[in-house]
């Protein structure tokens, strides 16, 4: 059973929208990867540790079928965000104008607001339109968007977004597309080279059980060249260890948005936990979700308020009860199953370590709370 690869304490865990619970050989990587390299001998350790990152790449290149060469290490998304639309012409140019959804995560808005031009506009589709509808993003996604933003799962609603369309519908109207897969990295299947959008950001947090710091930024080999970020280091630069302070030239790669001395505990991490998930695939992590939810969806339909249908939900059930919502929350926790609440309803996401046995629990748990409660 899956489930006892990873470290899972007593209750039902429901959480990995937002934390992904770690793997139980996480430690023993780290130490044999991290921590000796550094401990075990009077060596400069950066021999050692530098490798890391290539096997953080090289495995995002397997979970997302690209070169590792498109991919650059990241602190976070907000970081990733910044330096790639300050990098590019298209999105500094005046009046540029940038298209994302109300429902988008706050940070990606703050980034737009202060990394593009005084004078840039950002429209916002507005939280009430259905964006697992493709007509309506081609209802705002116009020839005058300089930039698509587009969150491939909206974490409060649990709505999925059509992403292969949105690509395609920006390429007819000459707009670049970012793609923001921190909710969907792991749990949806995602190749990057069918796809072919222009750029894409993800984190390792959540799905992907990688911990915190360990973030992403992908880069279509067709814009690389455009993009000169103002965010840079030595580590951006094509030979890092020339160290001629009057000359700098942009990494042949991705790594161009790297930057200065890196981290390196983050991404050791997180390198055990995806190619676990790439090795088992993200296809069997689906079909174990959906199965999942689909039990929740037969049981408590009634109270569903995110998307049911495969192609337009997300791994994350949003369960909404009413004026009985704090009660459920409190016979949850009593029952110590980990689940959280946004204004939408509780949300609920079951991962490749979640048994039909917890998913049974969270339904009779619920349902005898709601029995009390009549």
């Amino acid at each position: 059973m899956l489930k006892n690869d990873f470290c899972i304490s007593e209750g039902c865990y429901f959480l990995s929208h937002s934390v992904g619970r770690p793997l139980k050989s996480s430690q023993q990587y780290f130490t044999e990867h991290y921590l000796s390299p550094w401990q075990d001998s009077n060596k400069e350790p950066w021999q050692q540790w530098l490798p890391q990152i290539d096997a953080f790449t090289s495995a995002l290149g397997k979970l997302f079928n690209s070169p590792s060469s498109q991919f650059c290490p990241q602190v976070n998304l907000s970081s990733g965000l910044t330096k790639l639309v300050m990098s590019h012409p298209q999105l500094q140019q005046a009046r540029c104008k940038v298209l994302m959804a109300q429902s988008d995560f706050p940070s990606m808005g703050f980034v737009m607001q202060k990394a593009l031009p005084r004078c840039a506009e950002i429209l916002f589709i507005p939280e009430e339109e259905n964006l697992s509808d493709i007509a309506v993003w081609e209802r705002y996604l116009t020839s005058d968007i300089d930039m698509v933003f587009v969150s491939h799962v909206y974490s409060n609603t649990g709505v999925q977004a059509p992403i292969s369309d949105i690509v395609l519908r920006s390429k007819m109207t000459n707009s670049l597309s970012i793609i923001d897969v921190a909710q969907s990295a792991g749990v949806l299947p995602i190749d990057l080279t069918t796809l072919d959008a222009d750029f894409m950001i993800g984190s390792s947090v959540k799905w992907l059980c990688g911990g915190p710091g360990a973030a992403y930024l992908w880069v279509n080999q067709n814009q690389l060249e455009q993009c000169k970020p103002k965010d840079v280091g030595w580590f951006s630069h094509e030979d890092p260890f020339e160290f001629n302070i009057n000359h700098f030239s942009y990494h042949h790669s991705a790594l161009r948005f790297w930057g200065g001395t890196p981290s390196i505990a983050p991404y050791v991490i997180a390198v055990n936990s995806i190619n676990y998930l790439a090795d088992l695939t993200v296809r069997k992590v689906r079909e174990h979700n959906l199965a999942m939810i689909s039990n929740i969806h037969q049981h408590l339909s009634e109270f569903v308020v995110s998307p049911i249908q495969s192609n337009q939900c997300s791994g994350t059930v949003i369960l909404f009860f009413k004026n009985k919502q704090q009660q459920i929350l409190a016979a949850l926790g009593k029952a110590n199953m980990s689940v959280d609440e946004r204004k939408h309803g509780i949300r609920v996401s079951p991962h490749i370590y979640t048994t039909k046995k917890d998913v049974n629990a969270l339904i009779n748990t619920i349902k005898q709370a709601l029995k009390e409660f009549d």
